[in-house]
């Protein structure tokens, strides 16, 4: 079997390919060294914790999960061959023919190791990777995993789970891409960075919309390991991105180094689309997509499987999900705590779903009695509480190294996401898990990447700054005030009910509990009709229900855990959010 086989970054595709997941050798083990044995397969790549993998064992603090398979390099001579991993939780080191090639920390984020020096020729090779992962006895991004799930928090999962993969590329070759949109230049600005001088020299870029060529243009002949080639659309071609009309353009980046035969050539997309908050004709602030109020009404999504834990049973799975998403009437997803796969939101840009992303929360042990049930019933004082040095050891960043760990996984994240048009907001920190100085993280944000609007802290320990007003709201009554930032009810609602045939495995979950679609119907129809949609007029732009899907204990998803099923009636959930739509369109008048 080898699963999710289809092309796993497709804002940087290549010719060459090869596919390395599959049935691989593990071993868990107390000790970093190669073990003398192995344990079983383990399909690559599901975490061993989860059923998919074939493995179902946990990876303690301190135990080391070793892989070790064999492989023959892509097809072709000559070049450079890199090894890609999507991600690997959480630490790792990667040996190749018994040399080691390189390693990694963090569990979200890709990787490339240059294998080339390391390859026996065209024949057997064999590769072997050892993870850590501390899950919540360390610092790191970790999210909602944990070694005793329950309630809002999930079963820990460990080492490859996203895909492994071979490339065979030029000596000198396109390393990466940075592509930059301007919606009011109609304009795309290419940077390329190649992985050795001067191969960024006769850098060129193509863009194409519905297989038409519409642009074309070289760089500059003095470019040296970095190029730069900007782009204009004509009016004719002008077709801005909005869950509406979804369009990507097709942009396709090479170069030319020497003798006709030494060039790279990669593939990838972009689309025009700008983000802004501006009054309505009211005077109140609301988002815009391309100068022009939106109302985002969209779900909570935590991105759990329950055979595969963080990785989808396959990439039709995803798309369906997705689609399923769309036909409903939602345009916006939250992905909360967690980084997919690049494929998902390759799906997000087509389709059209609007995403606001969280950034990975980690820190020390969490003091939930202070960051959720205290700030819970005090929320209304505790909502602007500072989060200044004397309150990070609650807010579990106490030491310097966990600050400088988070300042890193922010610009990880941002690196690696910024490429997806779907993309359209930031969220540094959820609810003051792993929170300190947001006014930093917003201004870092803003360094990195000031073409998306930023959710400076969802929920609560807010400090005033970003684009959004983000409220979280399960318990009180609903009262929205006009601000000088835009207002977001990022989460709300939770209503749980476990369906028959789909009860969780421990305890339910959730925000009030249902007895039947029935009652789940009418509760979701009166909270969005009753309760939400009036404050629409008083200013708030965006919603996220929670939830999408139930997870583990937490019931209180619109579909089943394994997406079999819808548990509120269908068409009453398309028939709220037109009503919600129509009202926006109403009042933004």
């Amino acid at each position: 079997m080898h699963p999710l086989t289809e092309y796993p970054r497709p804002a940087m595709r290549r010719d060459s390919y090869e596919n390395l997941n599959g049935p691989w050798q593990y071993a868990i083990t107390a000790s970093a060294q190669r073990p003398a044995g192995w344990d079983g397969e383990i399909l690559v790549p599901y975490a061993p914790e989860c059923r998919a993998s074939g493995v179902g064992r946990i990876l303690q603090p301190g135990q080391w999960l070793h892989y070790h398979r064999y492989f023959a390099p892509p097809a072709g001579t000559g070049g450079r061959v890199l090894l890609h991993f999507g991600a690997v939780d959480y630490a790792c080191a990667v040996q190749v023919n018994g040399h080691l090639v390189g390693g990694h920390r963090g569990g979200y984020w890709p990787f490339t190791l240059d294998i080339t020096a390391q390859l026996n020729g065209t024949g057997r090779n064999s590769l072997w990777v050892a993870v850590q992962d501390p899950t919540g006895h360390g610092t790191q991004a970790r999210g909602k995993q944990t070694l005793q799930p329950g309630g809002m928090f999930y079963p820990a999962q460990s080492g490859i789970w996203q895909t492994v993969w071979l490339e065979r590329v030029p000596e000198n070759y396109i390393q990466s891409l940075t592509v930059t949109p301007d919606y009011d230049a109609r304009t795309v600005t290419v940077k390329a960075h190649t992985s050795a001088p001067g191969g960024a020299v006769n850098l060129w870029a193509v863009v194409r919309a519905g297989g038409v060529t519409i642009a074309e243009d070289w760089g500059s002949d003095e470019a040296d390991q970095d190029g730069t080639v900007t782009l204009h659309i004509a009016d004719e071609y002008f077709f801005p991105w909005s869950p509406d009309t979804p369009f990507l353009y097709d942009l396709t980046v090479g170069t030319t180094q020497g003798e006709e035969e030494q060039f790279d050539t990669v593939h990838s997309y972009f689309a025009l689309r700008k983000w802004s908050c501006a009054p309505d004709a009211r005077g109140v602030l609301r988002f815009c997509l391309n100068d022009k109020p939106i109302l985002l009404n969209g779900l909570l999504d935590q991105g759990y499987w329950p055979e595969g834990l963080y990785t989808p049973p396959s990439d039709a799975a995803v798309e369906r999900e997705l689609s399923e998403v769309k036909a409903l009437g939602y345009n916006l997803l939250r992905k909360h705590a967690k980084i997919e796969p690049q494929r998902w939101y390759y799906h997000c840009d087509r389709l059209g779903l609007v995403v606001w992303q969280d950034m990975v929360n980690g820190g020390s042990k969490y003091n939930l009695w202070f960051v959720t049930y205290l700030t819970n019933v005090l929320q209304p004082l505790m909502r602007r509480l500072p989060d200044k040095a004397a309150l990070w050891g609650l807010l579990s960043r106490g030491s310097e190294s966990s600050r400088e760990e988070y300042r890193r996984e922010l610009e990880d994240t941002v690196q690696a996401l910024r490429c997806h048009p779907c993309v359209g907001c930031w969220v540094p920190f959820n609810e003051g898990w792993g929170q300190y100085d947001a006014a930093g993280a917003v201004q870092a944000i803003r360094t990195l990447d000031d073409t998306r609007l930023v959710d400076e802290a969802s929920g609560w320990y807010d400090q005033g700054g970003g684009d959004v007003y983000s409220l979280h709201n399960y318990f009180y009554p609903l009262r929205v005030r006009p601000q000088t930032r835009t207002v977001a009810l990022s989460e709300y609602g939770g209503i749980a009910w476990p369906m028959p045939g789909h009860e969780p495995p421990r305890k339910t979950y959730g925000y009030g509990t249902a007895k039947s679609r029935e009652e789940l119907t009418a509760r979701y129809k009166k909270m969005q009709l009753g309760t939400v949609l009036p404050q629409l007029q008083k200013g708030l732009s965006a919603l996220v229900y929670t939830q999408l899907t139930d997870v583990e204990d937490e019931v209180n998803g619109l579909f089943t855990y394994d997406r079999t099923a819808i548990k509120p009636d269908a068409n009453a959930v398309r028939s709220v959010n037109a009503a919600l739509a129509a009202e926006f369109a109403k009042v933004i008048k």
